[in-house]
């Protein structure tokens, strides 16, 4: 993988990275920060280098145990995300008779419900009558709102721990387009030889772990969309070229949870990654561990998959709410 100072190449064709071998640093704790100059002003809010770990391996945070009582929920509130996810999730302007369906109370209230949200912005009537749309103030909220800087927020200790519990570097990435963009990383002091880490770099999806992790949920159709009459650029020997067979390791990576590079897209490097999705199952980035393909060897790859699902399902249930 690449060096950690080489800066990024152009977004339009991603400059092949060569990772070197590199002497263990000494155990001393420090962030590597991502300076402006690294990335395109466009990502520059995504200042948050990975770190290097120095020390005794963290866990994974604990599962909260909830007590005997817990605080219970403010009803008017859970009504008026009910709302809006019904409205979200409709194609046409919901009736307001549909709206009351869903909460199950009395129109007045559904209507009273409806119009403060209204006033606020996030629900409009398009034509004029009681069928609502999502309004500008959702767009507004989506717009300004940094997704990345809150993907690497809940995420940065569960790379942090997924590296020292492997000794190797673990990315956090998210899609572009048709590339790989990795927002953090950290890398294990255990190793004398390490992969570096690659934060603000692009990758091309195809050929690299995190790549068919982010298109797990893409089919043949979904594919071609995306890349249209653009072929696959070939890396190394074992570069698939072909959609047909992108399309057949996608449907692999949902039902086996993780993907995997086998020096497809640098000879010497190995990496096992897997899907990290929100509360509705959609894939929004991918957690991975990267390594010198020697010591990817004699079944320790399958050992890095459990590691790299059981972060990935940790962080989902983060992302889900299930777990604090």
């Amino acid at each position: 993988m690449a060096t950690r100072e080489r800066e990024q190449a152009p977004a339009s064709k991603p400059r092949k990275p060569s990772w070197r071998l590199r002497a263990k640093a000494p155990k001393t704790d420090r962030k590597d920060t991502m300076s402006q100059e690294t990335l395109p002003p466009a990502r520059a809010m995504l200042a948050y280098g990975g770190s290097e770990a120095r020390g005794t391996a963290p866990k994974l945070p604990r599962r909260v145990k909830r007590g005997a009582v817990e605080t219970p929920p403010v009803q008017s509130v859970e009504r008026a995300l009910s709302l809006l996810e019904a409205v979200a999730v409709s194609a046409d302007p919901v009736p307001l008779a549909q709206l009351t369906q869903v909460l199950g109370i009395d129109p007045s209230s559904v209507f009273r419900l409806a119009n403060t949200l209204k006033r606020r912005g996030f629900l409009a009537n398009p034509n004029g009558r009681k069928h609502y749309v999502l309004g500008p103030a959702v767009w507004r909220l989506s717009r300004e709102y940094d997704w990345s800087r809150m993907l690497i927020s809940i995420c940065h200790e569960s790379v942090k721990a997924l590296a020292i519990r492997t000794g190797e570097t673990a990315h956090l990435a998210v899609r572009e387009g048709r590339q790989v963009f990795f927002i953090d990383h950290h890398a294990s002091g255990d190793q004398g030889v390490i992969v570096a880490g690659q934060t603000g770099k692009l990758m091309p999806l195809h050929c690299t772990a995190h790549g068919k992790a982010l298109l797990a949920d893409f089919g043949l159709s979904e594919l071609k969309a995306l890349y249209g009459s653009t072929p696959l650029e070939r890396y190394t020997v074992r570069t698939s070229v072909s959609l047909p067979e992108l399309a057949e390791v996608c449907s692999s990576v949902r039902a086996n949870g993780f993907s995997a590079d086998d020096a497809e897209y640098l000879e010497d490097v190995r990496c096992v990654a897997a899907p990290v999705r929100d509360r509705g199952g959609l894939v929004i980035g991918s957690i991975g561990v990267s390594a010198p393909a020697t010591r990817m060897a004699g079944g320790r790859d399958s050992v890095m998959a459990r590691h790299v699902c059981d972060t990935a399902e940790h962080i989902n249930a983060l992302l889900s709410g299930d777990e604090q």
